[in-house]
């Protein structure tokens, strides 16, 4: 359940209550009307009912800039709701709104970004060169490439074209900080590159293509449903660091067929973890509010569906051809 509180003029009344009516409101509230002539106004929605209900405020607020609309959070409500409501709720997805929000932040090209994928990328190389899996894992957990991942993926859903450059700067800018820094480090620490956590990362099969198509999607469920992002961090960090710095440690060494194989792993692994999370927000109906913009927006996501489904054939492609090129 949700409360969502409407400030608006008092002769929006009206119109907040039929809102109230029409998508099955538990409760609805308005205050006595302020100096300024606004209004305050709450309703208790069922999480199901959520983004109909925004959708529909949001008239209101296209036509009275001064109005605002505010989500609050509600941990209990009694009486209990019936196990068909319990079902219904816990079938919704989060607000198109709390999506954005949520995403959007992460997407950010900032100083907190650049730091966090220099501390993963160093805690990832330490990991791989000692081949200390503990190690690798706490990069994992950093997983500074799954927001910008995930934003790209919302962006395309919704049609957000300055999102999407956005995020796309963000996730070419953290890839490359994380290559550039492994490359020093494989050109100025002198190590045992036999260590098989590091030459795991440079190996790829398609098993790699099912981990990040499984991880894209667990990323994507995990933005849409609200289950913990920890463990689904992990799972792209997985997908996406360790093979961009293994990349850069090779390059550093000058190990050219090496390098090959994980920069080869790291496209796959991009592409499948985009490919999946758009898949996923598809097919979750994660649209645009108007249906112009629907109509845009899903001709663009099966556009970009299309794109990365052709180039993880190509990139597979690539696959069997070093294989078979090794095995001569």
């Amino acid at each position: 359940m949700k409360y969502v509180e409407i400030v608006t003029d008092k002769g929006n009344i009206d119109t907040v209550s039929a809102i109230a009516e029409q998508h099955d409101a538990s409760d609805f509230r308005h205050g006595e009307e302020g100096k300024d002539g606004m209004r305050a106004m709450r309703l208790l929605v069922a999480d199901d009912k959520l983004q109909s209900v925004l959708d529909s405020l949001q008239k209101i607020l296209n036509s009275q800039p001064s109005a605002r609309v505010a989500v609050l959070p509600v941990e209990i409500v009694l009486p209990t709701p019936t196990a068909q409501e319990r079902k219904e709720e816990d079938a919704a997805i989060e607000a198109r709104e709390a999506l954005y929000e949520g995403v959007e932040k992460n997407a950010r090209l900032d100083l907190n970004f650049t730091i966090l994928v220099v501390l993963s990328t160093i805690v990832a190389a330490i990991g791989l060169i000692e081949n200390n899996v503990a190690v690798v894992i706490g990069a994992m957990v950093i997983a500074p490439l799954l927001g910008p991942n995930l934003a790209f993926g919302l962006a395309t859903a919704l049609g957000d074209i300055s999102l999407m450059q956005k995020s796309a700067l963000t996730t070419s800018v953290g890839i490359v900080i994380a290559v550039t820094l492994s490359v020093g480090i494989g050109i100025f620490w002198p190590f045992d590159v036999s260590s098989p956590e590091l030459v795991a990362r440079t190996e790829v099969g398609l098993d790699s293509v099912a981990l990040a198509l499984a991880s894209g999607a667990a990323a994507a469920l995990s933005l849409t449903t609200g289950l913990s992002s920890v463990l689904v961090g992990v799972m792209v960090a997985v997908a996406l660091l360790p093979p961009a710095v293994a990349l850069g440690i090779m390059l550093g060494l000058g190990d050219v067929n090496l390098a090959f194989g994980a920069g080869l792993l790291l496209a796959i692994n991009v592409v499948c973890v985009n490919l999946a999370i758009k898949v996923v927000f598809f097919f979750k109906g994660i649209r645009p509010r108007t249906w112009w913009e629907k109509k845009k927006a899903k001709r663009a996501m099966v556009i970009y569906i299309l794109a990365w489904i052709v180039t993880l054939i190509i990139l597979v492609s690539f696959i069997y051809g070093r294989k078979a090129f090794a095995s001569q």
